[in-house]
């Protein structure tokens, strides 16, 4: 019911992203029911039912792709203060995000079946004829079992990544992994201060923390008048000459900081920690403050990236030199597509942050910098979705190579993948651009404030987008013609 509420009360964005959804999920179930409609009309040729299945795992992959990115847009199931208090946690956030688009992914199954029962004419009573009549089963029962499972495999993966995408997790930051540092004997954890070697047994080390914890207990124990707290404050002040009484000459009470021979500043393991330096495991913290943020690095994951697409290409072209002229592509090419396709969305955030880098090179200005600064940062929302738009446009222009070479018709099914595929992965890049938007508003607000044009933002933003035109451009191009060559011969 809640998830319906906020379903409704939405804004006019929100729901043209939903209703994308649902159209993306009526393009792929339909495609599914086609599927099963050819197994059903050719018994005798299992083989070529499987390959167009095989087929709709690129449409439902960008439907479910399609269907995150909206989730992930949504504003209305971002966790904000004071719902936890109601019952509106992050898991339950998760939760709602999950049912709305297993909706809207079951309102375009709904529909996609409405539209085959149609073309099959079990609801206007006259079957339509023309390229598709042999994939709808013409004159056969549908099994409706297998009706279901086709319509619900789109809400369910769809949901599922949903959750797995936003699950909540833990805010708390990981152990640092440093060395090990070993004090006196017996000490336990991670000591986080340094002793010297006989620290432990230096004269008058045990009796300073003696001293401080029984002026502790003294001030603690002290009366509320003013004679008591003279006293009090005499005592401590007393037990404070006798610790430093009881020092020798160039000694050093416990906890007190020493520099060693490089400069560093040392403190003894025995000195006490207040629990504002210290976190929920015992661990201490640097007691001058957090340690500076150091923006993160994508570009870890790009040679992943590119080997993968190399093996997606050699897939490809192993699989079009085995393939005959006039067979329809096979389940290899669709294995080296994918392989290919996995590769840039690897790439991409590694590709966009390079992009960034490259704006700022060689005595940058003001508008470079500021372009590349937020290509960097957004590298990790805009790269991915960048790295499948590039998949798949070099996949089309393989594709449109393949049509001249060989004049060959598609026919309208493989038209109907194809649009659903490219509007997905559009629709994807775009929110996504829309949700890195959002993000860096407070940025924004912060540059208009202290006098920033705004046609230096617009700027920036046209920076960008050519920066990033001009890498991935040549680089769709480049995989486009490696993945026609195997296919036009």
């Amino acid at each position: 019911m809640l998830a319906l509420r906020l379903t409704r009360a939405a804004r006019l964005a929100v729901q043209l992203r939903r209703l994308l959804v649902a159209s993306a999920s009526a393009g792929t179930g339909f495609l599914l029911l086609c599927a099963l409609g050819h197994a059903l009309t050719h018994p005798d040729a299992p083989g070529a039912s499987s390959l167009r299945l095989a087929w709709c795992a690129a449409p439902l992959a960008a439907t479910v792709y399609l269907a995150v990115a909206v989730a992930r847009a949504d504003p209305g199931t971002r966790p904000r203060p004071g719902l936890s208090a109601i019952g509106l946690g992050p898991g339950r956030l998760m939760a709602v995000s999950a049912t709305t688009t297993a909706l809207s992914a079951a309102l375009g199954s709904v529909a996609a079946l409405l539209g085959f029962l149609y073309l099959r004419g079990d609801l206007s009573g006259a079957p339509v004829d023309g390229a598709v009549s042999g994939v709808l089963a013409l004159g056969q029962r549908l099994p409706a079992p297998a009706v279901v499972t086709l319509l619900a495999l789109v809400p369910a993966a769809a949901s599922a990544a949903v959750a797995l995408t936003l699950r909540p997790r833990d805010p708390r930051p990981a152990p640092s992994a440093g060395s090990r540092r070993y004090g006196r004997f017996g000490a336990y954890g991670w000591g986080a201060a340094r002793e010297t070697f006989g620290a432990y047994g230096r004269y008058g080390a045990r009796l300073a923390s003696a001293s401080a914890s029984a002026s502790a207990s003294a001030s603690a124990s002290a009366p509320a008048s003013a004679s008591a707290s003279a006293s009090a404050s005499a005592s401590a002040s007393a037990s404070a000459s006798a610790s430093a009484s009881a020092q020798p000459a160039g000694g050093r009470p416990a906890g007190a900081a020493q520099a060693d021979p490089s400069g560093a500043l040392l403190t003894q393991a025995s000195a006490t920690l207040s629990p504002a330096t210290t976190d929920g495991d015992g661990s201490a913290q640097d007691a001058t403050g957090p340690a500076p943020v150091t923006p993160r690095s994508h570009t870890t994951l790009l040679p992943w990236g590119i080997a993968v697409l190399t093996a997606g290409l050699a897939v490809e072209t192993y699989a079009g030199d085995t393939a005959t002229r006039d067979a329809a592509p096979s389940a290899g090419v669709l294995l080296g597509w994918a392989l290919a396709t996995l590769g840039l969305a690897l790439a991409g955030p590694g590709l966009t942050h390079l992009c960034g880098r490259l704006l700022q090179a060689v005595r940058p200005g003001a508008l470079r910098l500021l372009a590349g600064r937020v290509l960097m940062e957004e590298s990790h929302r805009i790269g991915r979705p960048l790295g499948v738009v590039c998949a798949v446009a070099s996949a089309a222009y393989a594709a449109a190579a393949l049509h001249d070479a060989d004049a060959t018709d598609f026919g309208p099914l493989s038209v109907i993948g194809a649009v659903v595929v490219a509007g997905c992965t559009v629709a994807t890049l775009l929110t996504a651009a829309v949700e890195a938007k959002h993000a860096r508003t407070d940025t924004t607000d912060a540059l208009l404030r202290l006098g920033a044009p705004p046609t230096t933002l617009r700027a920036a933003a046209a920076l960008r987008a050519g920066a990033l035109l001009a890498v991935f451009g040549p680089l769709t191009l480049v995989v486009a013609q490696l993945a026609s060559l195997p296919l036009a011969r």
